[in-house]
């Protein structure tokens, strides 16, 4: 019974280091001195290309993590299946029971990145984790 909790509970740590290692660090080009070609709107629209790009790389990175924890779910719920002792189980359940909350919160967020779409901007502008949108303003009566 120890071997199993234990099995469970390092791949949960595994789990989770894997996850935040996943999506290496990115550095940012060097920006161009004021009055430098590639400054003002040509920086506007590579900044643009490169956000876009960096958003790509975090879908892909989510949908690998998502796969990850769906696999390790299904071991665990695999593994709670074989458990006799019903308080142990159902330690066991509830702890299955938050990761796959935890599971379909990530599906979700990452269908919505999907649906944004690029031209939208998945992450920086305007989307998920970007700043909100302006409050639209309403002419006032005169």
């Amino acid at each position: 019974m120890n071997r199993k909790s234990l099995l469970l509970v390092v791949m949960l740590i595994l789990v989770s280091l894997a996850w935040a290692q996943s999506a290496p660090p990115q550095t940012p080009p060097p920006k161009p001195p004021i009055g430098e070609p590639g400054h003002g709107d040509q920086m506007g629209s590579e900044h643009l290309r490169n956000m876009m790009e960096m958003d790509k790389q975090h879908m892909e990175a989510m949908k690998a993590d998502v796969d990850k924890m769906k696999a390790s779910l299904d071991q665990l719920k695999a593994n709670v299946d074989k458990i006799s002792e019903p308080a142990e189980k159902a330690r066991w359940q509830t702890n299955v029971d938050l990761w796959g909350v935890m599971v379909g919160h990530m599906e979700q967020m990452l269908k919505h990145m999907e649906a944004m779409g690029p031209e939208k901007g998945t992450m920086h502008h305007g989307g998920m984790g970007g700043h909100p949108s302006p409050a639209p303003t309403e002419p006032k009566p005169e």
